[in-house]
């Protein structure tokens, strides 16, 4: 990617219009841009560098910078003395946002088993397990043992730990985890939030914080009292890997890196550096890999075989492979061929590497000319892993033209087989693949791939959004290579958000990828696609971040219904996730738009929103008016399902300021309304409300009040939101501390909090309190 430098931004600065700035400041919050673009020459190229420096050091500015580099519209010039200068817009409607609530994926297990399996053949590590096993044993146990595997590409740094920690994982009951952080190059590495996503979901905790020290935060509350076993392949720094590590000290991790990490010395971290097989070893494996009749035939060329591949075990397998491919070849042949190999890419010799680019181009030039190309496009995949179907996608295949394809990569080892139909690459057989691409293919094919595989993730998200949401309008979609003739990975909504959720970091390095080609309109389309998947498991990290681009990116293509989608929509996200001041701030740009282009939908959906941000904000003063004006718009439009949406959250404000009846009018409409339309999941909500009023001073119906609530307890269970429940249950707790029974609501408040402790941090601890707070009473 070009590079982001002070003299192409202050360029640039000098001549956007009031439309870019704006794109530029959604895309960079926090970075204290001016209202508006400097007009002095010295005050641009200040800010130039300023932006440049921080593009330099931080990823995700750069690329977003580069997002809006790419996109931001010139001056155009036309005949005569008339010129168009900026975006020229275009307004459309936007209909209403309706979203249908289905039961989600079943619960996750409490006790996660993700440690991949160690190799099938295992030979010459004996030492180096003793050296693991002692540092474990070893460790004083104030914190819990990090042991850090470091040794040079291709040696097995992963194989001798997954064989280490499956041989040991008895020892870890609480669950086992792995993440790849594919720290072989810095562009790719995982951040840690995505990855401390992926645990605390695996711990069945939905609702991940948005902000980093939070995660990590909550990841060692988790863990604090757990025996766990933790491992971080392929892991590029001290940094990337701090916030991984588990509180307890009953738990173990395990790092592999090509780089030596001191920083983690602080950490407490004890290290191992891994070297090759001795000779013999790299004999035994071939001899797995080959059958003992062969190796045992040509035991000289066997030896000259292993010396050649310098102790590598992937370069080992490589040539096995290579060599199983070809029956009739001797032993003796193809270690000559290695041993008199030349020094073709000089990035992959250190440390013994040019073993493993001898053996890739061996076995490279031996593949037909379609898995050869197959070969060089799915090296280019942003993503780590694959399946058949973006295989298929990516490469312009069919679905069997794929299936063939990646059956003759695997014969001659050139991916991994992770199971369930998932393939990845070693990271030098990628590096390797990525450079026949290179060498071979031109820029436009290699954009190409890449845009092919953003575009086959916003079909197959689209498509899940659809049956997810089927009464909500689907806006444009442009695709630059519409998949055709591919199955899609799922069937009913169900398998659909199973799929997303799968999928989400995929989704979310599709979408990265799209930023970082300037590729406007998947990005923000992008983000539409996975709105199912924000709201029903809430990872707000990504819901805010795929929106802040999203909403750049559609101002900057000049879709304004792609806009006024992303404010509403990423609005949402901004107040769930407590960032209330932003939300309003956006759903006031959306409040703006709507009224300038009299999309009086669009207008009560703003309204709502800002009632919302400022309903949790606390300001409910606020928020009964935009409530009220939207509850007005709404009903004067015929749209009965926002009328009642807004009655409720009206019904809501009425019960905390102490008006119960004025409460139960406007939830008992809300129901009814809610019921016919039919909404059972917002309709649960009005009853469960509806209870809590009946129960409230003024009123104190506290048989009616349980009936109600338990009503509702049973509606959520059904619709599956497990948070409902436990806020259902809590109410039955207040109810019976409210007329006194502190046993009954004691025991309503511990049903209350195991439904919220895998969901929700901040209701649990409020729970916790509460508990004690009556026990202290």
């Amino acid at each position: 990617m070009e590079p982001v430098t002070a003299a192409r931004l202050a360029t640039v600065l000098g001549r956007v219009d009031d439309a870019a700035w704006q794109a530029l400041a959604d895309l960079l919050p926090g970075q204290g841009l001016p209202r508006r673009p400097p007009t002095d020459p010295v005050a641009t190229a200040a800010l130039a560098e300023a932006l440049a420096a921080a593009a330099a050091a931080r990823q995700e500015l750069g690329a977003a910078l580069r997002l809006w580099l790419t996109a931001v519209p010139m001056t155009n010039s036309i005949a005569g003395e008339a010129r168009i200068e900026g975006t020229v817009v275009q307004a459309r409607d936007i209909k209403n946002v309706h979203v249908h609530q289905l039961t989600p994926p079943p619960h996750r297990s409490g006790r996660p088993r993700q440690l991949i399996p160690g190799p099938a053949h295992f030979t010459g590590r004996t030492p180096d397990l003793a050296a693991l096993e002692a540092l474990r044993t070893g460790h004083p146990g104030v914190a819990p043992p990090t042991v850090v595997v470091t040794g040079a590409a291709g040696v097995g740094k992963t194989a001798l730990a997954a064989h280490w920690l499956n041989a040991v994982a008895g020892e870890y009951p609480d669950g086992q985890l792995y993440v790849d952080l594919r720290g072989h190059a810095r562009h790719a590495a995982l951040r840690p939030g995505e990855a401390l996503g992926q645990f605390l979901r695996a711990f069945g905790i939905d609702h991940v914080p948005a902000e980093l020290a939070e995660q990590a935060a909550l990841w060692r509350t988790v863990t604090a009292d757990l025996r766990v076993a933790v491992m971080l392949d392929n892991a590029l720094s001290a940094a990337q890997v701090r916030p991984l590590l588990p509180a307890g000290p009953g738990a173990l991790v395990v790092v592999t890196s090509r780089r030596r990490l001191p920083g983690l010395t602080l950490d407490g971290a004890s290290f191992h550096q891994l070297g090759g097989l001795a000779i013999g070893s790299a004999v035994e494996l071939l001899s797995h890999r080959l059958g003992g009749g062969r190796v045992a035939g040509e035991p000289a060329a066997a030896h000259r075989l292993a010396e050649s591949c310098s102790g590598l075990p992937l370069a080992v397998c490589v040539a096995a492979a290579r060599i199983a491919a070809r029956p009739q070849q001797s032993l003796a042949s193809l270690a000559a061929a290695m041993s008199r190999a030349d020094d073709r890419l000089g990035a992959l010799n250190a440390g013994g590497e040019r073993a493993v680019q001898t053996a890739l181009d061996d076995s490279y030039r031996t593949l037909s000319a379609g898995a050869a190309r197959s070969y060089r496009r799915l090296g280019l995949l942003p993503v780590g892993e694959f399946g058949p179907l973006l295989a298929a996608a990516s490469c312009a295949l069919s679905a069997e033209e794929a299936e063939r394809v990646l059956d003759e990569l695997i014969e001659v080892n050139l991916i991994e087989e992770l199971g369930s139909e998932r393939w990845r690459f070693h990271d030098l057989v990628r590096l390797h693949a990525a450079q026949r691409a290179a060498a071979e293919d031109t820029p436009g094919t290699r954009d190409e791939t890449v845009r092919r595989t953003v575009d086959w993730y916003l079909r197959t998200a689209t498509e899940a959004r659809a049956l997810l949401s089927p009464t909500h309008r689907t806006l444009r979609r442009d695709y630059a290579y519409e998949p055709v003739g591919l199955p899609t990975p799922f069937s009913s909504a169900e398998d659909a958000l199973r799929w997303l959720d799968s999928e989400r970091l995929h989704l979310m390095t599709a979408l990265r990828a799209a930023v970082e080609h300037g590729w406007s309109a998947p990005v923000w389309q992008l983000a539409d696609s996975m709105q199912p998947l924000f709201l029903r498991l809430r990872p707000y990290d990504l819901w805010i971040e795929a929106h802040r681009y999203g909403l750049a990116a559609a101002r900057l293509a000049g879709h304004p219904d792609g806009e006024s989608r992303m404010l509403t929509t990423g609005g949402s996200g901004l107040y769930n996730a407590g960032h209330y001041d932003e939300a309003v701030r956006w759903f006031t740009r959306a409040l703006h738009g709507a009224r300038r282009d009299a999309d009086r939908r669009a207008e009560a959906q703003a309204l709502h929103g800002l009632g919302q941000s400022h309903r949790l904000a606390g300001r409910l003063d606020r928020a009964t008016g935009y409530f009220t004006e939207a509850l007005a718009l709404r009903e004067e439009i015929g749209y009965v399902r926002g009328a009642a949406l807004s009655r409720l959250c009206l019904g809501d404000i009425a019960l905390a300021t102490g008006d119960p009846h004025r409460a139960v009018v406007l939830l008992t409409r809300a129901r009814s309304d809610l019921l016919a339309v039919p909404d059972p999941y917002d309709a649960a909500r009005a009853l469960a409300f509806l209870g809590r009023a009946r129960a409230a001073d003024g009123i104190a119906d506290f048989a009616a009040a349980d009936r109600q609530l338990l009503l509702a307890l049973d509606e959520f269970a059904a619709t599956g939101s497990v948070h409902w429940q436990g806020r259902v249950l809590e109410m039955l707790g207040e109810c019976a501390e409210d007329r006194g029974d502190r046993r009954a609501a004691a025991a309503r408040y511990r049903q209350s909090l195991a439904r919220y402790a895998p969901v929700s941090p901040g209701d649990t601890r409020r729970l916790q309190e509460r508990l004690r707070a009556l026990d202290a009473g």
